[in-house]
């Protein structure tokens, strides 16, 4: 299997996490961008409780620290991201209200309706995008925020070449309009959507990816399957740039809305 064949999910989590913890993004993403979509949500107080899923090493959490009230929990998987977090929440300051946890995604540990605020930037991706808003949706209060970023294609058809590889990649990518109407089958109210500008990628993704891939090569200096997965982020970047108009991020935020609206509709 070559290199452009094989997923990221196919290469060893210690590999891909020792990668990515030399970034302060995980994907695309920027600040501006985070502050951009907190600008559609309207019910954040100092008791709000809003979680991160997916956090990563916190680059968006610290932004969102900064500029909310209230107390953040960051969720991620790896534990070497999440002792990062820490360790950034702490520098920044906000260590009493931002604190990373380890944990899954697919078993969240809040309580029914604690959440005010759901955020996940680039990594709903890891659970599915349609099962994290269904699955996520009980842990929102009623009139509670979703604010997701999801790979999303731009064009109802696209070159064989790009499609074939994020069909391999990641299927359940999908059209703009087809995942608006995936939110709001869910049982939320659909608030705003927009487009990552390209600045997210090549400033704030691949750019700093440059760095993180030198410490990376020479810390796993022949090792195959390091050197393999480091190809595979200069393949993703040779397709962007050749495929810019095809597809990229979009941030979705929604309002969690009551159920009676959608059963009345389906009686």
């Amino acid at each position: 299997m070559s290199n452009e064949n094989k997923t990221i999910h196919e290469f060893e989590l210690s590999l891909i996490c020792d990668f990515f913890s030399n970034m302060e993004r995980q994907g695309p993403g920027s600040p501006e961008v985070t502050l951009k979509a907190l600008s559609f949500i309207d019910n954040l107080t100092d008791k709000s409780i809003i979680a991160d899923i997916g956090c990563g090493t916190g680059g968006q959490t610290m932004v969102l620290g900064k500029h909310t009230p209230g107390r953040i929990t960051g969720l991620d998987l790896f534990p070497g991201f999440i002792d990062i977090f820490n360790r950034n929440a702490q520098q920044s300051g906000l260590q009493n209200r931002v604190k990373g946890i380890v944990g899954s995604m697919d078993n969240l540990p809040f309580l029914q309706e604690e959440l005010d605020l759901i955020w996940s930037e680039g990594a709903i991706y890891n659970i599915g995008f349609e099962r994290g808003l269904n699955e996520w949706r009980k842990y929102l209060k009623t009139g509670g925020y979703i604010a997701v970023s999801e790979s999303s294609w731009f064009t109802d058809e696209r070159p064989a070449e790009i499609n074939d590889f994020w069909m391999n990649a990641y299927p359940e990518i999908d059209t703009i309009p087809n995942q608006v109407a995936k939110i709001h089958k869910a049982g939320y109210l659909p608030v705003a959507t927009f487009i990552l500008p390209e600045t997210c990628w090549t400033e704030h993704y691949f750019a700093p990816k440059i760095a993180a891939q030198e410490i990376f090569l020479n810390k796993y200096a022949g090792n195959k399957t390091a050197e393999e997965f480091s190809a595979l982020q200069a393949v993703e970047e040779v397709l962007y740039e050749k495929y810019i108009e095809f597809y990229g991020y979009v941030f979705f935020i929604a309002k969690k809305v009551e159920r009676w609206s959608r059963e009345i509709v389906s009686e």
